[in-house]
């Protein structure tokens, strides 16, 4: 049995559909052209021949098919008018559904989560990227075995481990999916130690580590090139980066300071390769400083923001507000140079309200004024703070008695706590996004 029974495996250039439903009265963040845009955008990173998008408004979604008969049916004549290979709706499917629709259509049926993973399927690179994703695909099958596998009709016999008198084909599917799962997460467990071994020596050696966050194609693959003078892949491509990529570069003041590259995030990431590449998304967490690179060009910005925080909420890198805890964020307003002059000047506008970094990291425009604000956060030496604390702050205090220098204690009748600490450029960065502002310096 192939344990990537389900995957897609079509050739490039197959011809596809691309349906849009949207419930009548759905409150969505992106308007209809905006996902249209972006799940156009993933058939082309697998390099799909779209022959038409099809948007249909559902009055209720359809328990056996998603979409009314009537709509069926106007999809199943295209079908079979274009000789259409692939049909893509951007919905999660459930496998009956998926079942149903397939028989209608004549052509194999995926939703969006099944096209994500079959990108992913097809990017990744190293060994444990490989692993990451079949993981995640073998979880997203698993459910779906009752629509995946056309002998489950079969029973046979047998003992040991090869199942029981009377086992069912479907039970010994799962079971089998489920022990090469167990297999997986075992090599993954000891890639997630070595990967906490190697973290943890960084974080011994007086190099702060940097790394690049944000939506798929936002340009962060450019902007790792440009700042590291590397040549990793930067295409115009929705997840051009899966797999982490590290390099040494040197930020004035600070010298040595390793930058990381990571995989893009995307609306409704499929859960199964939110925990699947949950040990990769850690290293975010374990950063000194995060660079939140945003497509400032593009009409949904603030729906991808949105999505990234959501992902960083998860990994505890921000609260619920959207508030950096202990990884203090810069946004990057990428891709300036798309933008007319009249939105330009509104971007550098804003940036200079909110504290951003406007910048082309195709051009090399603004990307010094990154560096040195970069170098500026993280500090060049140690930094020595005073500090007034409430009494109820005793986290913070914890904190920095655990992180910094004590050189001075002192409280008064109210219950306030004066310290005076000395902090690695490191850690002062990471104490500014605790208090969410610099202290004062004394």
């Amino acid at each position: 049995m192939s344990f990537a029974a389900d995957r897609v495996e079509l050739a490039r250039g197959a011809n596809s559909l691309l349906i849009l439903p949207a419930a009548r009265r759905q409150n969505l963040a992106r308007d209809a052209q905006g996902r249209a845009a972006e799940a156009e955008g993933l058939m082309a990173a697998i390099g799909l021949n779209l022959l038409e998008s099809l948007h249909f408004t559902l009055r209720a979604p359809h328990p056996a098919t998603l979409l009314g008969s009537g709509q069926v049916a106007a999809v199943a004549q295209i079908c079979t008018g274009a000789d259409v290979e692939l049909v893509v709706v951007d919905a999660a499917l459930t496998p009956v559904q998926q079942r149903n629709l397939e028989r209608a259509f004549g052509a194999k049926v995926i939703d969006r989560t099944a096209l994500i993973l079959e990108i992913f399927g097809e990017r990744a690179a190293t060994a444990e990227g490989r692993m990451q994703v079949e993981l995640a695909h073998l979880a997203y099958q698993q459910g779906r075995l009752v629509r995946s596998w056309t002998h489950l009709e079969r029973q046979r016999g047998g003992f040991g481990f090869l199942g029981g008198p009377g086992e069912t084909q479907i039970e010994a599917d799962r079971r089998m999916i489920g022990d090469r799962m167990a297999a997986i997460r075992k090599r993954l467990d000891g890639v997630k130690r070595t990967r906490a071994l190697h973290r943890a020596r960084r974080q011994k050696a007086p190099w702060p580590v940097v790394a690049l966050v944000g939506y798929t194609n936002a340009g962060k693959s450019t902007l790792f090139n440009i700042l590291s003078s590397s040549s990793v892949v930067a295409e115009d491509l929705l997840f051009a980066t899966l797999d982490p990529t590290m390099r040494q570069i040197a930020l004035p003041g600070i010298g040595k300071t390793i930058l990381s590259d990571t995989v893009g995030f995307v609306s409704d990431l499929p859960t199964e390769l939110v925990a699947a590449f949950r040990a990769t998304l850690e290293e975010v967490a374990s950063a000194d400083l995060l660079l939140h690179i945003r497509d400032i060009s593009h009409p949904e910005t603030q729906a991808q923001r949105s999505d990234v925080w959501k992902v960083l909420t998860d990994l505890g890198v921000c609260d619920a507000n959207g508030e950096a805890t202990e990884v203090p964020i810069i946004e990057v307003y990428n891709k300036i140079d798309l933008l007319p002059p009249d939105a330009r000047a509104e971007v550098v506008a804003a940036a200079a309200r909110d504290g951003a970094i406007p910048l082309s990291a195709t051009t090399g425009e603004g990307v010094g004024a990154l560096q040195a604000a970069v170098a500026h956060l993280l500090g060049g030496d140690d930094v020595e703070r005073t500090l007034v604390l409430d009494a109820g702050d005793g986290a913070t205090r914890a904190w920095l008695h655990k992180n910094g220098a004590i050189l001075s204690e002192t409280y008064d009748d109210a219950g306030k706590t004066y310290l005076t600490v000395r902090l690695s450029s490191r850690r002062h960065g990471q104490l500014a996004a605790r208090l969410h502002q610099l202290p004062a310096a004394d």
